[in-house]
């Protein structure tokens, strides 16, 4: 007879723990706790408004020395790289020709001015006639026209600077033969206090720094007297800070930009020519500017810029705004937000649409 063994076998029930649950998934869920997250309080407060562009400095006077005679040069007589007056002797061009010449025409001059006084005496006399002394006199006085040719071309044997500045390194050397009129210039002065600093903002860079200078509170005119400040390549500040004074009447047509000028003092020469700057130009001033953390902002999938604003009742919403431009690390709000009102900066993972929320 055959007999089955049987065995008994225990289940054991594991009950969960009190609070907790599964989810559809199996895995074990948690009771949600109510966010912390970090607030800021939207305050208006007067904004300077600023905008920065790129620049480069330009001389405020430029001169090429260039000789207004031939001649084999003498002498230099200025230090390369130095600052020189205007009227200071820059070279010496042999002149032993051109003294020549000026002691012919004043000797020339002399002596048709004895002839004119005794044409003059017979005329009185009416020994000569008419036309034989206003020869005498066409001839005076073309004699002494040569005379200060002459001396001119002689003066000019000396090469001045032509306006105060500072000079650059000679491209001639003494006994270099220079001539009236050559395209290469001897050297070139540069006056450099003030200097200016070209800039070249394109089109919609314009068109938002008028809108933001209408919207201003001193409804300042368009880039008229705007303060500038340098920022030098290095990230060091310019100690000293000017004004625009120039806007070309055109814009551009290979670069869609405009010129602008501004005059900056630079009296320790600092500032070289043909440097590159970043240029912050003040555009005024907004007596109710917004600033808000930059990390406060968030877009959607379009790109739209907004917060998360916590209401009265610690819930949040989710509000679309205006951006205006970023300082440093905020951002300008043209619209959207309130004063008083509470904004979401840390903590923005856990928040969701009229989701509760304690702030801190």
């Amino acid at each position: 007879m055959n007999r089955t063994l049987i065995i008994p076998i225990s289940f054991f029930c594991f009950l969960p723990l009190s609070g907790c649950g599964t989810t559809a998934t199996g895995e074990m869920a948690y009771p949600q706790e109510t966010p912390k997250v970090e607030i800021f309080t939207v305050q208006s407060t007067t904004v300077p408004l600023v905008r920065t562009l790129p620049g480069r400095t330009a001389a405020f006077n430029v001169a090429e020395v260039r000789p207004q005679v031939n001649g084999i040069i003498k002498a230099r007589k200025f230090e390369e790289g130095a600052l020189v007056t205007e009227g200071q002797e820059l070279y010496e061009i042999d002149d032993a020709v051109y003294k020549a010449h000026h002691d012919k025409a004043i000797a020339n001059l002399r002596h048709l001015e004895r002839t004119l006084k005794r044409a003059k005496t017979l005329q009185i006399d009416n020994t000569v006639s008419e036309q034989e002394y206003e020869e005498s006199l066409y001839a005076w006085e073309s004699a002494k026209a040569d005379a200060e040719l002459a001396r001119l071309d002689l003066e000019y044997c000396k090469v001045k600077a032509p306006l105060s500045g500072k000079i650059g390194r000679s491209t001639i050397t003494v006994g270099a033969l220079v001539t009236n009129g050559q395209p290469q210039e001897m050297a070139v002065i540069q006056q450099t206090d003030p200097i200016y600093v070209d800039l070249n903002p394109d089109i919609p860079q314009m068109l938002r720094t008028r809108n933001a200078m209408e919207g201003s509170d001193d409804r300042r005119p368009f880039w008229q007297g705007a303060t500038v400040k340098l920022t030098l390549e290095d990230g060091t500040e310019y100690p000293h800070s000017g004004q625009i004074d120039f806007l070309d009447n055109r814009v551009q047509s290979d670069t869609g930009s405009v010129t602008l000028r501004a005059a900056i003092p630079n009296p320790d020469g600092h500032l070289l020519p043909g440097m590159f700057v970043r240029v912050s130009v003040e555009e005024g001033i907004r007596s109710d500017g917004k600033m808000i953390p930059q990390q406060a902002v968030l877009r959607d999938m379009k790109g739209n810029p907004y917060v998360w604003v916590v209401r009265q009742d610690d819930t949040v919403d989710k509000r679309e705004i205006r951006t205006n431009r970023t300082i440093e690390n905020t951002w300008l709000i043209d619209s959207g937000l309130e004063d008083g009102e509470r904004i979401v900066v840390e903590g923005l993972q856990f928040v969701e649409q009229d989701g509760k929320v304690i702030p801190e």
